[in-house]
C-alpha cells in the first residue's frame, strides 16, 4: 500500500532583527512617557487645606474676609483656589499659612499637656533665663564686683575679679536677649506668626546678644577711662544690648558698609 507522506510544520521564525551592522539589536523601543498637565491631587488638597485653615483663623480672630471668596473656594479649577489663597493670605498678614498650620497643629494636640511640653522654646527660654539670673545674683554678691572693678574693663582688670565681671556683664546682657526673645514669642502666639524655624534663629540670637552687651559695655567702659562710668550704666548698657542685639548689629555693619564705600570710591574715581 502507498504509504501517505506528511509535509513538516515549519517552525515559528525565531530570527532576531538586525541593525545595520549585522549585530543583533535587542533594544525594546518604548513610548515615550507622558506628562501630566496641571498640579497632582495632594497638591490641590494641600491647597484647599491652607485655605480652610487661613479662613477659620480669620474667622477667629476678627479679620475682615471679601465675600468675593466664596465661589472661589468651592470652585476646582487651579487658577480660583490661588486666587482665593492670596486674598486670605494678604487678610491675615502678618500671619502665614505655614504659621497658622503650626499653630494649629499645637492647639489640637492632647489637651493634657501643658505650654512647656507642647512649646520645648518657652521651656528652653525660661530656664535660660532662670540660668543667667541666678548667674547675675551669685556674680553681684562677690566683693570682688562693684564699680570700681567694673571701671577698669578687661584692659586694666585681671584675674578672678576680671572673670566674675565678665560673667556679671554676660549675665546682664543673657537676661536682656531672653527678655526680648520672651516677648516675641508670646507676640508670635497672639499675632500668628509663630514657626518652629524659629528656635534655631533664637539660639544665633542668644549668643549674638550676649556678644553685644559685653561689647557695648566694655567698649563704653574703656572711654575716657571710666571716669564717667557707673555700676548703673554698665548694667544698662549690658541690658540694652542684650535686648536690641539685632540693632547693635545693623548699627555695626552700617559702619563696615560706610568703610567700604568710602574705599570703594576711592578704588573707582569714575
Amino acid at each position: 500500500m502507498p504509504t501517505s507522506t506528511s509535509t513538516p510544520t515549519p517552525a515559528p521564525s525565531t530570527d532576531v532583527p538586525k541593525a545595520e551592522n549585522g549585530t543583533a539589536n535587542t533594544a525594546v523601543t518604548q513610548a515615550p512617557k507622558t506628562i501630566n498637565k496641571g498640579v497632582s491631587h495632594d497638591l490641590m488638597l494641600e491647597i484647599k487645606e491652607e485655605l480652610e485653615n487661613m479662613l477659620s483663623f480669620a474667622m477667629r480672630n476678627g479679620k475682615v474676609i471679601n465675600t468675593e471668596l466664596n465661589p472661589l473656594i468651592e470652585s476646582d479649577n487651579l487658577d480660583n483656589l490661588i486666587n482665593a489663597h492670596n486674598i486670605l493670605a494678604k487678610n491675615i498678614a502678618p500671619a502665614t499659612p505655614k504659621s497658622i498650620k503650626y499653630l494649629k497643629k499645637l492647639n489640637t494636640e492632647e489637651h493634657s499637656r501643658t505650654i512647656f511640653s507642647k512649646l520645648p522654646i518657652i521651656r528652653n527660654l525660661i530656664t535660660l533665663a532662670l540660668l543667667f539670673l541666678m548667674l547675675f545674683i551669685g556674680t553681684s554678691l562677690s566683693d570682688q564686683v562693684d564699680k570700681e572693678s567694673l571701671s577698669k574693663g578687661v584692659l586694666a582688670n585681671d584675674g578672678m575679679s576680671l572673670l566674675l565681671n565678665l560673667l556679671f556683664i554676660c549675665a546682664t546682657s543673657g537676661l536682656g536677649v531672653v527678655f526680648y526673645l520672651l516677648k516675641n514669642v508670646s507676640e508670635g502666639i497672639q499675632k500668628g506668626t509663630l514657626m518652629p524655624e524659629q528656635s534655631v534663629y533664637y539660639v544665633g540670637l542668644i549668643v549674638l546678644g550676649i556678644m553685644s552687651g559685653l561689647i557695648l559695655s566694655e567698649i563704653v567702659s574703656t572711654y575716657n577711662n571710666g571716669e564717667s562710668l557707673t555700676i548703673f550704666n554698665s548694667c544698662v548698657l549690658a541690658l540694652v544690648g542684650g535686648f536690641s542685639s539685632d540693632a547693635i548689629f545693623s548699627i555695626l555693619q552700617g559702619i563696615i558698609n560706610k568703610i567700604k564705600t568710602i574705599f570703594t570710591s576711592d578704588d573707582n574715581p569714575n
